[in-house]
């Protein structure tokens, strides 16, 4: 994935695309954060931890630009939309609500989920298989919401 970075930055450099560019800087701002942070704790950075940066500043971006939004900010809206794309660009395909149920009612009989008490084995399923694919928030709505809680 860092080698994915380190090309888009040079390709955003060659194309004169400063958001993409600033974009990915701040990717990387980020990821030397978390490197250090990382190593004070004597562990390396994994993919997964990666993709779980890229989804919080997605995350944090929509957010943004949904305070922008309300407060009449139309061009910061804009600047955070357009950074939400090229971050998403680096993550897995987002399951749709349907391929998330299924895929919660998949894990749910795998681990022979019966109540509220397994939600956790539940959510740890999904999270190994399909990191980063889906926002484990409202997955954890479903899970809770199959298992009858």
């Amino acid at each position: 994935m860092r080698e994915r970075f380190t090309t888009m930055m040079k390709e955003a450099m060659k194309a004169g695309d400063r958001r993409r560019l600033d974009t990915v800087r701040m990717i990387q701002a980020a990821l030397k954060d978390k490197d250090i942070e990382a190593r004070g704790a004597g562990k390396t950075v994994s993919d997964d931890d990666i993709l779980a940066l890229l989804q919080k500043m997605v995350k944090s971006r929509q957010e943004s630009a949904d305070i922008y939004a309300k407060a009449g900010r139309p061009e910061l809206e804009q600047q955070e939309r357009e950074e939400i794309a090229i971050i998403n660009e680096f993550l897995p395909r987002q399951l749709s609500e349907d391929e998330a149920k299924a895929a919660v009612a998949q894990a749910i009989a795998e681990t022979g989920a019966a109540s509220m008490k397994d939600m956790g084995k539940v959510v740890a399923a999904l999270k190994a298989k399909h990191a980063g694919q889906m926002d484990f928030a409202r997955a954890s709505g479903l899970v809770k919401a199959a298992l009858g809680g």
